[in-house]
């Protein structure tokens, strides 16, 4: 019972992968299905075109789509006007021929990479002829045809078959950056008062650089997919600001507790920042929690009270003298790490706003469902 329920538990983790291979599959046999009953020259590219179109999300295809059919119309129109216009007869002319076509689509390729397409579409408008013993303008044409045969089929898959909205993959992405934020802050405030450890603290931050470059590409899906009116949402925008503003606290914080604040300090100090801790890592895994769920946010109120016992704290800590005599540097640091805690607070009552802001989205779409 327990093997076959562990098998259903990671079939069930990994279902927006097993849902692409899904669309893949079906997307591939389709377009060679439907490129063969129509007698294009070459299935083949009917058939790739459907897999590089075939994306995660229905955000992620539309670019696609987009992309590589313009690509492949400006290719087919470039390679097959100077096939055309630049009659050749050697091999030495159709060398010449292919170093036109090639340069200038490359330059501009790697100026624009999503036109990547129009090179290859070139090479080929300018090479079937020779193998098949067809004109270019047919070269150019088939071309064409296959392409849009595989694009108009990944796409169809992709809105038909066990669709993935980015809308939904942002969820879990965000609440993942959330559950990577509250480690690093777990581990800043601890060293406050043991030291910490700069090895643990770097794979978190760099977990955290690569989770923020994947939820905002996978933000950028979810507003073309609302553009597109395929998904009714909300704004990306606020929560995608709010998790970056609040990781840009974490590196304050980082610079602030660069070294444990003096021993007389931590002991004055450790209870209300064990406080504080305890109350900001609940929240924000709470709210990671709510967003994958589309729940409502979680309270609040013991974070607003745990920083003003900190507060409170570090008020009666300043009057014992306790921070003259140190050096500058610690003296700033003990200052700055009072004010990242604030800008901070401002950023976790946002995320309690745009979570909020979320669940009741949920919430009208599972009404509407139910209508």
């Amino acid at each position: 019972m327990g093997l076959p329920k562990d098998v259903f538990d990671r079939v069930r983790a990994r279902r927006t992968q097993l849902g692409l291979a899904i669309r893949v599959t079906v997307a591939a046999t389709a377009a060679y299905a439907i490129a063969t009953a129509l007698h294009l020259l070459l299935p083949l590219w009917a058939v790739l075109t459907s897999l590089i179109v075939t994306q995660l999300s229905v955000g992620r295809s539309l670019k696609a789509t987009r992309d590589y059919v313009l690509g492949t119309i400006g290719g087919a129109i470039y390679g097959g006007a100077i096939a055309i216009l630049i009659p050749y007869s050697t091999e030495a002319g159709l060398l010449g021929l292919l170093v036109l076509a090639v340069a200038p689509l490359a330059f501009v390729a790697a100026i624009n990479p999503s036109l990547n397409a129009a090179t290859v579409t070139a090479i080929i408008v300018l090479l079937v002829p020779t193998m098949h013993h067809s004109d270019p303008m047919t070269s150019a044409i088939d071309r064409v045809s296959e392409v849009g045969v595989g694009a108009i089929t990944g796409l169809l898959v992709s809105f038909l078959v066990l669709p993935s909205r980015a809308v939904r993959q942002i969820r879990a992405s965000a609440a993942r950056l959330l559950e990577l934020i509250a480690d690093a802050f777990t581990e800043l405030l601890a060293g406050l008062t043991r030291g910490r450890d700069n090895d643990a603290l770097h794979r978190i931050q760099d977990g955290i650089g690569t989770a923020m470059v994947g939820m905002n590409a996978i933000g950028a899906e979810a507003e073309r997919e609302r553009a597109a009116r395929l998904s009714s949402g909300p704004d990306t925008g606020p929560l995608l600001r709010t998790i970056l503003r609040l990781r840009h606290d974490v590196v304050m914080i980082g610079r602030s507790t660069v070294v444990p604040l003096p021993a007389e300090v931590q002991m004055r100090l450790a209870a209300p920042l064990a406080e504080v801790s305890a109350a900001i890592v609940r929240f924000l895994r709470s709210a990671a929690e709510a967003l994958r769920a589309g729940a409502g946010a979680p309270p609040i109120h013991p974070v607003h009270v745990a920083l003003q016992h900190y507060a409170e704290a570090v008020a009666a800590v300043r009057p014992d003298g306790l921070i003259r005599g140190q050096p500058s540097d610690t003296a700033e640091r003990f200052f700055a790490i009072g004010f990242s805690l604030e800008q901070m607070h401002q950023k976790l009552c946002d995320l309690d706003r745009v979570v909020g802001e979320w669940s009741e989205a949920s919430s009208d779409k599972s009404a509407r469902l139910a209508e």
